[in-house]
Parts: C-alpha cells; sequence; structure tokens
C-alpha cells in the first residue's frame, strides 16, 4: 500500500515537472495573494518572500530575520503534524489555529521591516 502511494506520487511529481518544462516559466517570486482562502503553505511562500525582500532592502536585522524565520518553520512544523494525524488533511479549527499564527507572524514581519532598524555594515 505504502509503495503503491510513494509510486503514485512519484508519478504524479514527474508529470507536474515534465509539464513545467514545456511552459513557460514564471517569475520566481509569486505575487502575494489577497485571497482570503489562500492555502496555509502559499501563505508561508508569500512570508519568505518578504523575509527575503526585507533582507535584500536591509529592511531587517540578522536577529528579526531568523526569528521570524524560526517562527515560519514552526508554522511549518505544526501544519505537518496536523496533515500526519489527519491522513493529509487539515481540519477547520487547525486551518483556523494556523492561519492566526500566520496572521501574527505576518504582522511581526511588517513591524520588522517598518522599525527602521538596519543591519550593520
Amino acid at each position: 500500500m505504502t509503495n503503491r502511494i510513494v509510486l503514485t506520487l512519484l508519478g504524479l511529481g514527474l508529470t507536474a515537472s515534465l509539464a513545467s518544462a514545456q511552459t513557460p516559466q514564471s517569475p520566481t517570486t509569486t505575487p502575494p495573494t489577497t485571497d482570503p482562502h489562500a492555502t496555509v503553505n502559499q501563505r508561508l511562500e508569500n512570508q519568505k518572500d518578504r523575509l527575503q525582500a526585507g533582507h535584500k532592502d536591509d529592511q531587517l536585522t540578522k536577529g528579526e530575520a531568523t526569528k521570524l524565520r524560526a517562527s515560519d518553520a514552526a508554522i511549518r512544523a505544526q501544519e505537518k503534524v496536523y496533515r500526519k494525524a489527519n491522513d493529509g488533511k487539515l481540519t477547520t479549527g487547525e486551518k483556523k489555529q494556523l492561519n492566526q499564527e500566520l496572521n501574527k507572524t505576518s504582522r511581526q514581519i511588517y513591524r520588522a521591516r517598518h522599525n527602521n532598524r538596519n543591519p550593520k555594515s
């Protein structure tokens, strides 16, 4: 059973990679989504992009960036635990809890990028 699932996932991954090889590549940064139903993974990816932009623009200190990345990593880990417990699905309560955590981290990213602290040169 497990081997069958792994082979199916590998087949899907191969199909997706072949399809993406034939289509024009989109830019590496995804525009922030305003969709209220954005998935947890989409939001984490957007926050990762915001952290990279803040680092690139010297809006985040090393400590701020490290703390915010750790927060995102904790959310990813919690999502993984939830999905493992429920056959890859998130319950409504789990989605709500993860979105609250994502909202908190998003506010922290905004505040860190706009607090006028600059990394040491």
